[in-house]
């Protein structure tokens, strides 16, 4: 169940950044996050905060539960 939920959750996270014509490395940036951060998020290596999350959803302006859909 875990890893269906990080795979959804990485799968929106990539739609998001790409539509937006945004690169790992500038979203990162944007978000103050690693620079290897959101490659690990997109491949679903990585344990996400709450926190985080709610500033990845402010950034791209949607709910954070669509990330989860």
């Amino acid at each position: 169940m875990t890893k269906d939920i990080k795979k959804i959750f990485a799968k929106n996270i990539k739609k998001l950044r790409k539509q937006n014509g945004i690169t790992q490395e500038d979203l990162s940036f944007e978000l103050e996050f690693d620079g290897s951060y959101i490659g690990k998020i997109e491949n679903a290596k990585m344990n996400i905060t709450l926190d985080k999350i709610i500033k990845i959803a402010d950034y791209f302006k949607v709910d954070v539960y669509k990330l989860f859909q």
